[in-house]
């Protein structure tokens, strides 16, 4: 691989004018299909197979109008009693009448007929029924509903529209633009050239803008949920900078070495556009692989994604080769832009010189890293104490990662001051927080006279199940053979308690047998997921551990190597979900990433990290590692590898992982608290990799193990196939292509 992409890389420089024609081609066509064919994106989180979601298929075939979304208007009174006066009551009358007219609405139900009126006439509850679902409704529609109660807000009325119909994307703004400027500094001072920086940021652009002007086109024919397009932004931006700052890192080494622009690009692609390309199939396959766990919006979340990051690695091999030969020698600080070539001449633009580095070349390579080398002699000579110190301070960080308790986002946890918060807020502090978790049961018999015969038992039951505050009359389809009742919970839809009412209800209608009795309602699916991803999570970090073991065992050519990466991979898993669940659930520290209101995580987020962090940790594990592997195979002992691989790699990855982090990063400051909380385990999780595992525990594990890090036994080193990540068939490649001295 590593003599294909040699190749690649030079004829990409070669070439550059029709590579980077051909990028900009695919980034306007790209861009102009994403305004044409540009679909909406869906909020809701639909599970196959689950009860509530066959209840709600059920619905949207036997009862239609009972099917779409739901809306409720929460009125608050100037004073206590005022709903009971006849002016009180011609106010909320107009609300409903004002509602009930909406474009897209089948109806509003008066309060004062459902008995949706606090014992203190001062709040009441307006519900509004949909002809659609939530992602249906328009926008137009739904800032129609959001405006009702105009003329009762200007006599001193609180009018909250809530409700399942409020959501739409989350909105992208200059925060994230704060993670990209951070990274862009970053690069300035990494290579010390603002040609370099620049050039690398906006090869990142290209590629992150032609991946989501392709996913966005695709829009229109895939369902993608609202978080898909920031998760694959997120990661697009935060890879294609990292890709492109290592093939830079090593084009730069190597015109210090003192080849020419077009030969440090070959061998810069042939070696580091190894790692690029593996360590890209690696995120890719880990999100792809979401697909096993068999829930569409995750899959869908995933491969938008994998798409990305699949574009970032392509653009990385191809255009930033093409960049590279356009700045010449001034990817260089200006200091080190004339430099002695291999035969003692001075090396420029033309030279083609294409052999070895010449042994001088370390003195200077370690000089411009002489941070990384100091460090990896320090974490060698007390490699124990710091393996201990290691995993005790990721084993406490790791402590409440037990605690986890997962759910979808609501209302409860939305940003203050947003029109579902206020809602949800009015709603609780006039009727309790169960108003805000119903839950919905449909009884479906063969006949009328058989659903008619079980909806009284059902309506006993349910009555009598423990945390259960009250059970609304049953709606009754105009066929007779569907009802629906309307549960209201004691508790909030994200408690504890309600989660145990579900299964109670569930096990108490089990007994009816004339009528199939279903339990649905927002808060029920948002159950159903979040156990179905928890039952999830162990297949799918068992299949990642194992995935990564296999990859890496067929880059190193070694047995310990890949089960050290594992081990620290769930050392980086395990400490990253204590410290979220400690900021997003427990509230510690939770002003510091503004956040309003702790509650559980989302419930996709612990297997989304999971797939994204072992991507990003094998990233590091790659770009560290395998030139480690490439001074050993060249002949240096165990440990002087080692020290070499952090010494010539720990300045990139730093910068790697400070821009991955400053990009993540960007995204806290979102008011979402869904991509707030991606963005901050994210960032926290490389952090713990990047500087904790790979730069700190991995080497000083490396040191203690020695040659026998690179042990493999001799069957299975025939059985496996040679990627050739290290460059040593490139080496022989550039070894055959040298002229014999006469």
């Amino acid at each position: 691989m590593a003599t294909l992409l040699y190749r690649l890389g030079r004829g990409a420089l070669r070439r550059r004018r029709l590579v980077v024609a051909l990028w900009l081609v695919v980034l306007v066509a790209a861009g102009l299909a994403a305004a044409t064919l540009r679909g909406p994106t869906a909020s809701n989180f639909t599970m196959p197979g689950t009860e509530s979601q066959r209840a709600l298929d059920l619905l949207a075939d036997q009862f239609p109008a009972a099917s779409g979304a739901t809306g409720t208007i929460t009125v608050k009174a100037p004073a206590d009693g005022q709903l009971a006066t006849p002016q009180g009551q011609a106010v909320v009358q107009e609300l409903v009448q004002q509602a009930s007219t909406l474009p897209g609405v089948v109806g509003a139900v008066n309060p004062f007929q459902v008995g949706a009126v606090t014992p203190n006439g001062r709040y009441a509850l307006v519900q509004v029924q949909f002809a659609t679902g939530g992602d249906d409704v328009t926008d137009a529609q739904r800032t129609a509903y959001e405006q009702v109660g105009a003329a009762a807000k200007a006599q001193g009325w609180q009018v909250a529209p809530g409700g399942e119909v409020l959501g739409g994307e989350p909105e992208i703004g200059s925060t994230e633009a704060l993670g990209v400027l951070v990274a862009a500094i970053v690069l300035i001072i990494t290579f010390g050239s603002l040609v370099a920086a620049g050039m690398t940021m906006l090869n990142a652009l290209i590629g992150v803008g032609a991946g989501m002007a392709g996913l966005f086109a695709l829009s229109g024919v895939v369902q993608l949920t609202s978080t898909a397009p920031i998760l694959a932004l997120m990661l697009g931006l935060a890879v294609g900078i990292d890709y492109s700052l290592f093939i830079t890192s090593r084009h730069r080494q190597n015109l210090l070495d003192g080849l020419s622009p077009e030969e440090a690009v070959g061998r810069a692609v042939g070696t580091a556009g190894s790692a690029v390309v593996f360590a890209g199939a690696t995120v890719v396959i880990a999100l792809a692989g979401l697909a096993v766990v068999d829930i569409p919006f995750l899959t869908v979340m995933g491969l938008a994604a994998a798409g990305t990051v699949t574009v970032a690695v392509l653009v990385a091999i191809t255009l930033q080769p093409a960049l590279l030969g356009f700045a010449g020698r001034r990817v260089l600080p200006r200091r080190l832009r004339t430099v002695t070539a291999t035969d003692g001449t001075v090396a420029d633009e033309d030279d083609t010189d294409i052999t070895d580095r010449p042994a001088a070349a370390t003195t200077t390579t370690e000089d411009t890293n002489r941070f990384g080398f100091r460090w990896a002699r320090l974490i060698t000579r007390f490699r124990v104490p710091v393996i201990l110190v290691g995993l005790l301070g990721l084993g406490l960080l790791a402590l409440p990662t037990p605690d986890m308790r997962l759910a979808l986002p609501g209302a409860a946890t939305a940003a203050v001051g947003s029109p579902a918060r206020v809602a949800n807020d009015l709603t609780v502090e006039g009727f309790g927080a169960g108003f805000t978790g119903r839950l919905a049961v449909v009884v479906a018999g063969d006949t009328p006279a058989a659903t008619s015969a079980a909806v009284p038992q059902v309506t006993a039951l349910l009555q009598r199940t423990e945390n259960v505050l009250a059970v609304a009359p049953a709606q009754l389809s105009p066929d007779g053979r569907t009802a629906l009742l309307g549960v209201v919970p004691k508790t909030g839809p994200t408690d504890e308690a309600t989660e145990t009412l579900v299964h109670d209800i569930r096990s108490s209608v089990s007994v009816i047998r004339d009528a199939d009795v279903l339990l649905t309602g927002v808060t029920a699916i948002g159950i159903d997921v979040s156990e179905k991803l928890s039952d999830a999570l162990p297949i799918y970090l068992l299949l990642v551990v194992g995935l990564s073991v296999l990859l890496l065992m067929l880059v190193f050519r070694s047995l310990l190597v890949p089960i050290k990466a594992a081990l620290g991979f769930l050392l980086t898993v395990a400490a990253t979900f204590g410290i979220t669940v400690a900021v997003f659930q427990q509230g510690h520290l939770a002003d510091l990433v503004g956040l309003d209101t702790p509650g559980p995580l989302i419930s996709f987020l612990p297997i989304l990290l999971i797939g994204i962090l072992f991507g990003l940790a094998m990233d590091y594990e790659v770009f560290l590692v395998s030139r480690m592997r490439e001074d050993f195979v060249h002949g240096e002992s165990a440990r002087q590898a080692t020290i070499s691989g952090m010494g010539h790699g720990a300045r990139v990855v730093t910068a790697a992982a400070l821009i991955m982090m400053s990009v993540f990063g960007g995204f806290v400051f979102l008011e979402d608290p869904v991509i707030k909380s991606m963005g901050f385990a994210l960032a926290i999780g490389v952090a713990i990799d990047a500087f904790v595992v790979r730069m700190t525990i991995v080497p000083a594990v490396m040191s203690l193990l020695g040659d026998r890090a690179w042990w493999l036994p001799r069957w299975l080193n025939r059985a496996l196939p040679n990627v050739d990540i290290e460059g040593e068939g490139l080496r022989t490649h550039l070894e055959d292509k040298t002229p014999t001295p006469v």
